[in-house]
């Protein structure tokens, strides 16, 4: 089963969107599953500090390497306990880009999956020593890797059998192929002008199959050519 587990500053920020829609219907119906830890409870001192300035000057603080590392060591042990093995994964910027070939990858994973979300200014440099992988969410930076655990959490668990309605969705979506999606319509067949493709109102299967592959070449070609360049090599 695929499993999630968490370390993070700020566990609050996920109960909504663990308990909502089909993430949440999924969990009910133990399709997989979701942990969360705060490694704060490994701070150092009375006010369980996790963070310091970084040697040599610099702007914000760094996450300190001792507590990330004990609650690393503690989950770890926990889930090898159970007979697990484990995948330890730092979220950050400097990590390899998050895609759906990754997420595909993960759905299929007998691994627990051990995210590590930063916070501030990032992790003391020691950290990356200590896990097995690091993944960004693309070229961007949040104020922290709770939001990139959750696009994680959503993009994989989706290819879960059972999670979404309709088996068939994740096979001629965007990125499926190394192709966008192609353009979809529903009622009304006339809005202000704007109509449906005559194509897809023809009822002629083939038809629509065929329009439906060129309007997704011409949409990767238009918007994503580096996947079409990406499907050749």
């Amino acid at each position: 089963m695929l499993h999630f587990d968490l370390l993070t500053l700020f566990p609050e920020l996920f109960r909504s969107f663990l308990s909502e829609s089909l993430i949440g219907k999924a969990l009910e119906k133990q399709l997989f599953q979701v942990e969360m830890n705060n490694f704060r409870e490994f701070g150092l001192g009375p006010h369980h500090q996790v963070d310091d300035e970084p040697f040599g000057g610099g702007p914000g603080m760094l996450l300190r390497v001792e507590p990330i590392a004990e609650a690393l060591e503690k989950r770890v042990t926990y889930h090898q306990q159970k007979g697990r093995s484990v995948r330890r994964i730092l979220l950050t910027p400097q990590g390899k880009p998050f895609d759906q070939e990754k997420a595909k990858e993960w759905s299929r994973c007998e691994e627990v999956l051990l995210l590590v979300c930063g916070r501030y200014e990032g992790f003391d440099e020691r950290v990356r020593e200590l896990v097995d992988e690091e993944v960004s969410g693309g070229d961007y930076v949040c104020l922290g890797g709770e939001v990139i655990a959750m696009l994680i959490i959503e993009s994989v668990s989706r290819l879960v059998p059972g999670v979404l309605g309709n088996p068939e969705s994740p096979e001629t979506e965007s990125f499926a192929t190394n192709l966008l999606e192609y353009p979809q319509y529903t009622r009304p067949r006339n809005y202000k002008g704007m109509e449906v493709p005559e194509e897809l109102l023809s009822g002629n299967h083939g038809r629509i199959q065929e329009w439906r592959e060129t309007r997704a070449l011409e949409r990767t070609r238009q918007r994503r050519p580096d996947l079409t360049t990406r499907s050749i090599e």
